[in-house]
């Protein structure tokens, strides 16, 4: 893939597909790892002007920002956070993120892991 500026979300999955391919597998300083870094380059600056994220944003509204984004459905985190009801208890903040949702997210849905481990309430229920 030549790299080239990122404008449309065609561009944004190429390279995220390109990176995905390249990361662990090439060498920093070699032709490789100049591309893998320009490539993670751009992408942060196309997610930083397209997918900005406020002071108030939380890791829940993070994931629903990228379900949107990508066109997915609450089905498709199922690979990542577990189950169906587990993905509900999630998304209706009954249940938090544990470490081993995160990391399958950061690395499922190129989402920065930072973002996801941020602290956030939750909902109580009636005992």
């Amino acid at each position: 893939m030549p790299i080239r500026p990122i404008k449309t979300k065609a561009d944004y999955a190429a390279a995220l597909e390109e990176i995905d391919g390249l990361m662990g597998q090439v060498a920093p300083g070699t032709p490789d790892g100049d591309k893998l870094e320009l490539l993670v380059t751009l992408v942060e600056v196309y997610e930083n002007a397209n997918f900005p994220m406020g002071e108030s944003s939380d890791p829940i509204t993070l994931l629903a920002f990228v379900l949107e984004q990508q066109s997915l459905s609450l089905t498709d985190l199922e690979p990542f956070i577990g189950p169906r009801q587990r993905v509900w208890d999630v998304m209706e903040r009954r249940r938090p993120l544990s470490l081993a949702m995160i990391r399958d997210l950061a690395k499922g849905l190129h989402i920065p892991a930072h973002l996801l481990i941020q602290e956030y309430p939750l909902l109580r229920t009636a005992a």
